[in-house]
Parts: C-alpha cells; sequence; structure tokens
C-alpha cells in the first residue's frame, strides 16, 4: 500500500488504521512503544508535535515503511491507497 502524506491530519489517520489493521487499543500500542494511552491518541488526533523516535517506533510496530520520495516521482505513482 502506498499512501502520499502532505498533512498531519494525514499521517494520524494513517497510523491511527494502521493501528486498528494489527487489532491494537491504544493502551496496547502506546505500552508496546513506551507511550501513555492518552499520548498516543494526541498523536493519532493531532501528530504535530510527534518525534522521529515515536514516529519510528510506531511504524515499526504497525509493521510500515516509511519513503520519502521528490514530488515528481510521487505524481507519476500511480497507486495510491490505505
Amino acid at each position: 500500500m502506498n499512501q502520499t502524506i502532505v498533512t498531519a491530519m494525514q499521517l494520524g489517520q494513517i497510523l491511527r488504521s494502521a493501528r486498528r489493521a494489527k487489532k491494537l487499543s491504544q493502551a496496547q500500542a502506546a505500552a508496546r512503544v513506551g507511550l501513555s494511552q492518552s499520548r498516543l491518541s494526541a498523536l493519532e488526533l493531532d501528530p504535530a508535535s510527534i518525534t522521529t523516535e515515536q514516529l519510528l517506533a510506531l511504524l515499526g510496530l504497525y509493521e510500515i515503511d516509511l519513503a520519502v520520495q521528490s514530488r515528481a516521482t510521487a505524481a507519476r505513482s500511480s497507486a495510491t491507497e490505505w
């Protein structure tokens, strides 16, 4: 699955969807990466304050990758789904 993210809110939606796909509650996911449930909830609702460490921990837990590419490359990509 590929998803282009241009806003923080989109990142929050992806994190929430990925957690749910793994059938984890917020409390379960938060405990596995060393966060409180309330912090994970805040990150899913408004991830503007997420740290790189937190983001990478959550991506690892959810088994999803972060790829960075130029916008020209992204425009040529035709499969955008989540």
